[in-house]
């Protein structure tokens, strides 16, 4: 058979797919539009029987029997109705692009070989039963993204499978048209890459399941590590690698884990944004996001904690001594002595505190220092903690109960409304009573409970203890000292208790003081999770890793981001890096994997982003070529900026995102100020949560994550990155480029990029 017939067979076959999804999707929109109305119905069914007459008991009984039966029925439509929604989003993503890829497997002891193809989603032939698409999660779809031909082997439910391979075939399928074909015995054809990785970007990240690599598809169907470390260099794959993973968890374990489930640290907003379709085109929900700052203010609720992007714009200018006590504060050993320090904790050393109530004191300190004094001393320090809250609150009731009793109660009750009154009955009706003094006692305890709730919430959050003075008694009596100069951590001290005063904390300080209140408390876990993904994981210190672990302490970990890559530290080797943090997570099964090809840029652009690093030549550039990276240097401020305008606008006339990435926000504003008289640009912040086209300017640490059709890295100079954390930032930078880099330097360049070899670089100077 001919290649033209072979294509000719395949596009009948799309053809026939396509008229079957159609046909689907028309028979589940007439079923969900009936299930729809389905549960409209039985809900205004239960509305009706839910507010029927429940004064006499036997019609309570039987009202509330109707009502319980009422609320399943509801459920089970709404289940019914969510459960067509869902075929009904995965038939429209098949539409178009039914699938990418063929195999062609003869199992042992068959004569003829089954053809399987594979797709983001499972369909069936309704009327044969039988598998017209695979979905890529599938075990044997392994084969695919694995296999060479020959003989291969597979992971299932039932353990280890064997089959032989003996056709691969990829296809690129637009508006139910192949416009690519080809057989192959890589795992995904450079054809295919190219077609993929050549198209500009979008404002969100598309999946790629039809560009699997082997070792992309090792991280996704690794269900067995409790740590799996990523190394991916910049481009590598390794993001989009994670959200295909948490797409294959939730399908692999689909009985027993939800997206609720699983949660990712993302590094910023604008990332979270640009991940957020990947998994609703596979026709999975998204799990839970959340950047380290948004942690950090939930569970530090009052304060103003500095965000990881504030500490670089402040680290710049920190001393070798100040940078020293930051290492000590966010490293493993710092997290051990807070743990011992809170399991030798006694009573006198516990920072009992008032609990006020307008002003005045409720509870004293004293009288909070004596209840605890009481619990039986054999028992552990966190319930003794919640003894002294239990009893706390018995007192509490008991002191409503007096304050009903007060003037000011009947007072209140007096200039209350007819409709605050009935608010104030709650789920009680006026005429259940049998007076009305009756009545009146009963709303007064409901207006002084309500009254009191400050206090309630405040015995229930452990504010009888000042967490943040029990932290400072830590760091006076710590013995961490030892490494860091003694008045530099006296200093440290100082600025802690000033901040907090005007409720402020640096980052530096957070896992360490939220362990130590965890520990004495016996709060502050979630043991519901079951997967926690943290990208970036450089910008990350082995602290805050520590609490992550502490916190989510029935979860696996997955780990990703690139060493070089450090904005905040030097680059540190992987496997140093997973030794150190299997120790500190005590992790009994981890794993490392490396991605050390780059897909993202273009071979002359990777080449010369590699060149800076130490270990660059370990970074392997994809074969997709264009023009070498431009260095464009001025020697003041003025030829500066109208080279950064000429240049912008160029890029902006051919590409659809150019962005011009600077150190620090400061300079970003600067640059901002500049060009936008003279043209179209965006100022992004860490407060921005979309990615807009056209000409944006923002500085580095937002960039972490993204990519663009165009960079131009601003002031390249030796007088702006002088010293070896510079490699990290530039190489980031750098590697942000997909098609065309431009690095424009006001003065000398840095001698981090001059280092490169000649060859890599345009190089043009003007006076």
């Amino acid at each position: 058979m001919t290649e033209q017939d072979e294509r000719q067979l395949e596009q009948q076959r799309v053809t026939n797919v396509q008229h079957q999804i159609v046909e689907q999707i028309e028979t589940t929109k007439d079923l969900l539009t009936n299930a729809h109305d389905e549960t409209r119905a039985v809900e205004q069914n239960y509305s009706d029987n839910a507010s029927v007459n429940t004064y006499e008991v036997d019609d309570a009984m039987e009202t509330n029997a109707m009502i319980e039966q009422q609320r399943q029925l509801v459920r089970r439509a709404v289940e019914s109705e969510s459960i067509l929604r869902h075929q009904l989003d995965t038939l429209n993503n098949l539409q178009g692009s039914p699938y990418f890829g063929r195999i062609d497997i003869k199992d042992p002891g068959e004569i003829n070989s089954e053809k399987l193809y594979i797709g983001i989603a499972s369909l069936m032939n309704e009327e044969k039963s039988e598998f017209l698409i695979y979905d890529w999660r599938a075990p044997i779809a392994g084969v695919y993204y694995n296999g060479t031909l020959g003989k291969v082997h597979y992971q299932t439910p039932a353990g280890s499978q064997t089959t032989e391979l003996t056709k691969k075939r990829q296809f690129t399928i637009k508006n139910g048209e192949i416009t690519n074909m080809f057989d192959t015995d890589e795992t995904v054809g450079d054809e295919v890459l190219q077609a993929a990785l050549g198209s500009q970007n979008d404002q969100y990240m598309q999946n790629i399941v039809a560009t699997i690599q082997k070792e992309q598809n090792d991280i996704i169907r690794d269900t067995t590590s409790d740590l799996l470390l990523v190394q991916g260099v910049a481009g590598s794959g390794k993001t989009s690698a994670i959200l295909q993973r948490i797409a294959y968890l939730l399908y692999h374990s689909r009985a027993s884990l939800n997206a609720d489930q699983i949660v990712l640290f993302s590094p910023n907003r604008l990332f979270s944004h640009y991940i957020s379709e990947v998994l609703p085109s596979l026709g999975e929900r998204n799990m839970r996001q959340i950047t380290l700052a948004e942690f950090l203010n939930r569970r530090l609720e009052g304060l103003d904690v500095q965000t990881i992007f504030e500490r670089f714009e402040t680290e710049q200018s920190q001393t070798n001594n100040q940078k020293a006590v930051q290492t000590v504060l966010e490293g493993a050993e710092c997290m051990r002595q807070v743990a011992r320090y809170a399991a030798q904790l006694n009573i006198d050393d516990i920072q009992f505190t008032n609990i006020l109530f307008e002003g005045q004191v409720f509870f004293s300190a004293d009288h909070i220092k004596n209840i605890f004094a009481k619990q039986p001393t054999a028992i552990h320090l966190t319930d003794k903690i919640l003894a002294t809250k239990n009893t706390l609150i018995r007192e509490l009731k008991q002191r409503i109960k007096a304050e009903a009793k007060k003037d000011w109660v009947n007072e209140e009750l007096n200039h209350l409304g007819d409709e605050d009154i009935l608010n104030l009955f709650g789920k009680h009706r006026p005429e259940e009573f049998d007076s009305e003094d009756d009545q009146v006692r009963y709303l007064s305890r409901r207006l002084a409970r309500r009254r009191l709730r400050i206090v309630y919430d405040a015995i229930y959050n452990n504010y009888f203890i000042d967490f943040y003075a029990q932290y400072g008694a830590f760091l006076r009596q710590s013995d961490l000292t030892d490494s860091v100069d003694y008045d530099e951590w006296q200093t440290m001290i100082n600025r802690y208790q000033h901040q907090i005063e005007f409720h402020q904390i640096e980052l530096m300080h957070c896992a360490p003081l939220l362990y130590l209140r965890d520990l004495i408390t016996g709060s502050g876990q979630n043991r519901a999770l079951q997967y926690v993904f943290i990208d970036e994981m450089q910008d990350y210190s082995v602290a805050s890793l520590i609490y992550f672990k502490h916190v989510f302490a029935n979860a696996k970990f997955t780990i990703l981001g690139d060493s070089e890559q450090a904005l905040f530290k030097n680059i540190e080797l992987p496997q140093v890096m997973l030794e150190r943090l299997s120790t500190a997570l005590n992790a009994k099964r981890p794993n490392l994997i490396s991605l050390n090809r780059s897909y993202r840029s273009t071979t002359e652009i990777t080449n010369f982003a590699k060149a800076m690093l130490p270990d660059g030549d370990q970074i392997t550039a994809f074969s997709r070529h264009g023009s070498r990276p431009r260095i464009v240097v001025r020697y003041d401020s003025v030829g500066a900026n109208d080279a950064l305008l000429q240049e912008a606008t160029k890029q902006a006339d051919e590409y659809k995102t150019v962005a011009i990435l600077t150190k620090n926000a400061k300079q970003a504003n600067e640059v901002f100020q500049v060009l936008h008289r003279h043209t179209d640009v965006s100022l992004l912040t860490d407060t921005d949560r979309t990615l807009p086209t056209g000409i944006l300017v923002l500085p580095i640490y937002l960039a972490k994550g993204l990519e663009f059709d165009a960079v131009i890295c601003y002031d390249v100079s030796e007088n702006n990155y002088g010293n070896d954390r510079s490699i990290g930032i530039l190489y980031t930078m750098a590697s942000r480029a997909m098609h065309a880099l431009t690095l424009l330097s006001i003065g000398s360049v840095t001698p981090y990029i001059t280092g490169a070899p000649a060859e890599l670089l345009e190089i043009e100077h003007k006076v």
